[in-house]
């Protein structure tokens, strides 16, 4: 019976009163997810380790109940709830013990996004149907395509929100009261790993979707890198007009390949170089379009210039791959490229991702404190070559080894930071014994950066760049990527006024 009656449960307007409902985690995701079920008048118990004040305070007026304590175990209180359906915040890993119990239990297990789309349709269009969705994935770039994406998308007339790993959850967007004609949905690997338990009626059927690359991550959580692989793949499941693909990665075109999709789906490749029919790249300096017109195999269209994006900051390769991606997704719901390139010019990149945040005496310093894993790092170096590089932190079970071997080469001087700091150093040492390799041994968080920056400044004592691009996790030494990146800025700052001092007798903040 409960199985049937999940299997009804495909719209706002079914009958979702009393089904019972385990939410475990009560972060952003958890409490729309409660919030969303209590509306739907559930019966919900969320279950979790901690919990801001706020959400604590505001679960039992909304009609939920919450069972705070360990979840090492499996709660008695979640036994005896004998719930229907169990929807899990994406920090719960596949081996996670509550994770099995529910499997074991022969419990359906949920994802807030497969929640989302089965009650889309509670805001409506004026046709009557609810709002289209664009899903991208990638191990790095998913927020700067989804952003680029819903950019792209509101030049081009559509009401357009970016929602789901890049911060606003997709049960949020589902029930703004203002509507939409296309929600950009990024996932990542944990959301779509849920999205694979779905059974058939909570299956998404995305407009258009894109996985951008994959690299190794997240190992840990998923197990093996065939897991995680197998994860991102869900991305292309059932998708109805174009699946975008990465032409430079192999990955991404079999994950295409293999994927079933609604009949008349397209495969659309993007890269850097010149486009074939159904694809984007770039011709001497333009972006251009080669999919989405008629005459596929002997025009192209114009989207804007390398010269054009450099001006604004968005010249970087793997920032142009970005803008290809999302150009093909904006252009596949009849987005015009005079739209898309007056997006571009106005467009800007997120903090800490490849930002500049000082030039001061022939030094330029940049914070992509976001490339938080080998591939992203990569990257960035690519982008910068001859940087001081400056990496570490928690490598998240990942091998470094061939991120060194593959671009440490050309780095001017590595500036190694994080807790653990072995791994990296003898990776050098195997892998680019010519680089010069200087270790941050300082304790204090607060103390790292600076290190780091009297360190890099030693080396570069002309002209040269200084990259902060860790390939590593955060939560080693600080609360998160942003925390890193800010205390670098803040160093260079610091670093700066001092110079300046010793140049005036008056540093700049006093001027």
């Amino acid at each position: 019976m409960s199985t049937d009656r999940l299997a009804g449960l495909t719209s706002w307007n079914a009958d979702w009163s009393g089904l019972r409902v385990a939410v475990l985690g009560l972060s952003m995701t958890g409490f729309s997810v409660a919030d969303t079920l209590a509306e739907l008048g559930a019966d919900v118990l969320v279950l979790s380790e901690s919990a801001e004040e706020e959400y604590e305070r505001l679960l039992p007026v909304i009609g939920a109940r919450l069972e705070l304590g360990s979840l090492a175990e499996v709660p008695s209180a979640l036994v005896e709830f004998d719930p229907e359906v169990v929807i899990a915040s994406p920090g719960f890993s596949p081996s996670h013990p509550l994770i099995r119990w529910a499997q074991d239990s022969g419990v359906a297990i949920w994802g807030d996004v497969e929640l989302a789309w089965r009650v889309r349709d509670k805001v409506v269009r004026a046709d009557g149907t609810p709002a289209d969705w664009v899903l991208i994935t990638g191990t790095n770039g998913k927020t700067t395509t989804t952003q680029l994406t819903a950019t792209l998308l509101v030049a081009g007339g559509l009401r357009a929100a970016p929602c789901g790993n890049i911060g606003v959850p997709v049960l949020d967007a589902v029930r703004d009261p203002a509507g939409f004609d296309v929600l950009v949905v990024e996932l990542s690997s944990h959301q779509l790993w849920y999205l694979g338990q779905s059974s058939a009626e909570g299956e998404l059927f995305p407009h258009a979707s894109v996985c951008l690359n994959l690299a190794d991550d997240h190992l840990v959580w998923h197990g093996s890198a065939q897991a995680y692989r197998d994860a991102k793949a869900v991305v292309y499941r059932n998708t109805r007009v174009a699946c975008v693909y990465n032409k430079a990665d192999e990955a991404t075109r079999r994950m295409v390949e293999e994927a079933e999709v609604v009949e008349g789906a397209r495969a659309i490749g993007f890269d850097l170089g010149i486009p074939g029919p159904s694809d984007l790249g770039v011709v001497e300096g333009l972006l251009v379009d080669r999919a989405f017109l008629d005459d596929r195999s002997r025009s192209a269209l114009e989207l804007t210039t390398v010269a054009d994006l450099d001006a604004v900051g968005l010249a970087a390769p793997h920032i142009v791959q970005n803008i290809l991606a999302a150009s093909a997704l904006a252009r596949s719901l009849g987005v015009e490229p005079e739209a898309i390139h007056t997006a571009l010019q106005s467009f800007r990149l997120d903090p800490h991702r490849i930002q500049v945040v000082a030039r001061h005496r022939g030094i330029t310093w940049v914070d992509d404190s976001k490339a938080t894993n080998p591939h992203a790092a990569a990257s960035s170096l690519r982008a910068y070559p001859g940087a001081v590089w400056v990496l570490g932190g928690d490598l998240k079970g990942v091998d470094i080894s061939d991120l060194v071997a593959e671009v440490g080469t050309t780095a001017r001087a590595a500036v190694v930071i994080g807790v653990e700091r072995s791994t990296v150093v003898t990776a050098f040492q195997r892998h680019a014994p010519g680089v010069p390799v200087f270790e941050v041994d300082a304790g204090e968080t607060g103390q790292v950066m600076n290190r780091v920056v009297e360190i890099a400044a030693g080396i570069v004592d002309d002209e040269g760049t200084v990259l902060l691009a860790p390939a590593a996790a955060s939560f080693d030494q600080f609360s998160g990527y942003a925390e890193r990146g800010h205390r670098f800025a803040e160093a260079v700052r610091d670093w700066i006024d001092r110079g300046s001092a010793d140049d005036t007798g008056i540093p700049p903040s006093a001027l």
